[in-house]
């Protein structure tokens, strides 16, 4: 029996609603799964990237966009093959071609800057120092999106950074170096000392190719040769060695800077924001620790719940900012570090490194300080996956 075409015209305009509709369906659920696995497992973009797009063309998803996190990808790419849903993956996995095979790289200068986007009138995110070892994630003109060992992430320009292969990476690795334990001073192109090569900076690290009566030979990323005083710097294996993290060497660390400069972003002794000063401190007490005081209070074990500045240890985070309302989350804007003194004092960066008082008889009481005072976190002697312990990766390194 032949179907009037009236009536066919209709079943198609209904199988067709219905189609569209089920496919819009299924983009609005796969587009709310997607977010939640973001909030889930990739929350905080400064350390992690998960720009993942999803669009419906033709009653088939198009996933775009990029990430580096291929693991997260996958939970989404299961969800939408259990559901049998048609779609197209053209998400774009960091490392991306656009760096080739030189997906490593060793900051070249003494201080580099990484900013929030590939130009130099971007904002200042952070710094890294000469001989920071990074992912390069992609490039982009004359600057590389980079991860730096505290998975911050932003851009560097092509002279801040020497690009390597992985063998090149490895040899770097691997190689003996020396790390620079005075605040500030040079490197030469003579063993005289007579001609400078560069300006270095507490923590910086360079391979030694020779070790002479007063300096050490010195090779940077980029192979420029040349010379530093032994009095202000030692063998990485020998320093690392000995460390012995205390809350004493974190004060004469922190009081070593005193006088430093504010600069938003910054993480060298050239110039301090409020975390990158306790982000130095700890380096050169032999951890790695998170960027921002944001993601500095959320490792660590909890002291002083009470907010009393009661059971605080010299070396213990202080963290500062606006409390949580009904309305509103906690935000964290300022860090500093305690001291443990009789006057209750602590260090911090704020125009520049100095210190100030809790006790409200002192002439250096901080009381706007104390009206925005969070609570504290102890690092020292804790095991805690967000603190990186230099130690324990020299002896991997060395295995």
């Amino acid at each position: 029996m032949k179907i009037p075409s009236t009536i066919a015209a209709f079943i198609l305009v209904v199988i067709i609603f219905f189609s569209c509709t089920t496919s819009n369906n299924s983009l609005i659920n796969i587009s709310n799964f997607n977010d939640s696995i973001r909030q889930k497992h990739v929350p905080d973009k400064r350390v992690a990237i998960y720009e993942v797009a999803i669009e419906n063309a033709n009653n088939t998803l198009i996933l775009s966009g990029e990430t580096n996190q291929p693991s997260v990808l996958n939970i989404l790419l299961k969800k939408l093959s259990n559901e049998t849903i048609d779609f197209k993956n053209e998400v774009t996995i960091l490392p991306n071609s656009s760096v080739g095979n030189l997906k490593f790289g060793v900051i070249n200068n003494s201080v580099a800057n990484i900013r929030s986007n590939s130009k130099h009138s971007a904002e200042l995110v952070t710094q890294s120092i000469l001989g920071t070892e990074l992912n390069v994630l992609k490039a982009k003109g004359d600057f590389y999106l980079i991860q730096t060992p505290d998975s911050y992430i932003g851009w560097v320009d092509h002279g801040g950074l020497t690009l390597m292969d992985e063998q090149e990476y490895s040899n770097w690795k691997t190689a003996k170096k020396i790390i620079f334990t005075n605040t500030v001073g040079t490197i030469f192109q003579d063993k005289d000392f007579s001609i400078v090569l560069s300006d270095v900076v507490l923590g910086a690290q360079l391979k030694v190719l020779d070790e002479l009566q007063n300096s050490y030979k010195v090779e940077f990323p980029d192979k420029r040769v040349g010379f530093v005083e032994k009095d202000a710097s030692k063998m990485y294996v020998d320093w690392i060695q000995a460390l012995e993290p205390s809350a004493e060497l974190i004060e004469n660390y922190a009081r070593s800077l005193l006088g430093t400069p504010y600069l938003w972003g910054g993480t060298s002794s050239k110039g301090l924001d409020c975390s990158g000063f306790v982000k130095t401190i700890y380096l050169m007490n032999g951890f790695v620790i998170p960027r921002d005081a944001s993601q500095q209070i959320l490792a660590g074990k909890t002291v002083d719940e009470n907010l009393k500045f009661e059971g605080l240890k010299k070396g213990d985070l202080m963290f500062f900012g606006t409390k949580a309302t009904a309305t509103k989350k906690q935000r964290v804007t300022h860090v500093g570090i305690w001291l443990g003194n009789d006057k209750m004092e602590f260090i911090h960066e704020s125009q520049r490194v100095k210190l100030n008082s809790m006790n409200r008889t002192s002439e250096n009481y901080e009381q706007s300080l104390e009206e925005r005072y969070l609570g504290s976190k102890r690092y020292l002697g804790v095991q805690d996956s967000l603190i990186i312990d230099l130690k324990l990766v020299n002896e991997s390194i060395k295995l």
